[in-house]
């Protein structure tokens, strides 16, 4: 366990990735005195009112938490309320304002999956497997009003493998991110790190991914890129063929000498079936 001047931070945060660096933080015996995290939201198919992750994990161990629908001065009142100095933001999915950020005296830092300026924006974990990259990483970054703009406290690289899909890469980015930031938040409240502007030059971005980004044909498609595809965009947005006049999803797949082997596939209402 970390001693008692341990860094006094609230943690924003909502999907599985966020759960895992917060779980580890809390391992590491750094838990945050607030979450912050969405409002219940429709999910499944049913689109049953469900609590994220991450409320799951703040009730399951009393931590006090907070799930506003709009991040406003009363918002900002009640974080101010905990005294806490930095705040600290894994993939919470909502935009945060600078009223919000400039509530604590040292910022947000933010845990964003790639090693920055490269894959900025919201897929940098799939980026990086369809475009082959050997390696990825993390980066803590001081929240700015623009995308993943703000200047770097520390980067960690972590080795992408062949058998990585964006689940395994996930979770090794956010275990990844939180070590770093084990290593480096009290450094940072205390002011022995000064963060480093990025460079620009080096700057390239994501997009939010659709349906028909999945697409693929595997009759034309180079077989490598379809390979990354699999691996990269599933469970979403998903990758998907048409055959037969079907649409047909393709859950797993691999490279044998040079050949695209089709493991696992899910016609459209039908149950998930081995190839």
């Amino acid at each position: 366990m970390i001693s008692s001047n341990n860094p006094r931070y609230i943690f924003f945060g909502t999907p599985d990735f966020a759960v895992t660096v917060l779980a580890e933080l809390c391992a590491a015996g750094i838990p945050p005195v607030a979450i912050v995290t969405n409002p219940d939201r429709p999910a499944g198919r049913k689109k049953e009112i469900t609590p994220s992750v991450v409320k799951q994990y703040a009730l399951a161990h009393a931590i006090p938490l907070l799930q506003p629908e709009v991040l406003d001065d009363v918002f900002v009142r009640a974080l101010q309320n905990y005294n806490a100095p930095v705040g600290v933001l894994a993939a919470y999915g909502t935009i945060v304002p600078a009223t919000v950020f400039n509530a604590f005296p040292k910022g947000i830092v933010v845990v964003h999956p790639s090693l920055l300026p490269r894959y900025r924006g919201a897929t940098p974990i799939q980026s990086a497997l369809v475009a082959g990259e050997d390696i990825t990483g993390t980066t803590l970054f001081i929240m700015d009003e623009k995308v993943d703009h703000g200047p770097v406290l520390a980067t960690q690289h972590v080795p992408l493998l062949d058998s990585d899909t964006y689940t395994t890469l996930a979770d090794k980015l956010a275990e990844a991110s939180a070590e770093l930031l084990v290593d480096t938040l009290a450094r940072y409240i205390s002011g022995a790190i000064t963060p480093v502007v990025q460079n620009e030059q080096g700057a390239s971005y994501t997009k939010k991914l659709k349906s028909e980004d999945g697409f693929v044909d595997v009759e034309k498609d180079d077989p490598i890129t379809v390979w990354r595809k699999v691996r990269a965009l599933n469970p979403e947005p998903g990758v998907w063929t048409m055959k037969d006049g079907k649409r047909m999803k393709i859950l797993d797949a691999g490279m044998v000498d040079g050949a695209l082997i089709i493991r696992k596939i899910q016609f459209d209402g039908g149950k998930p079936q081995e190839v």
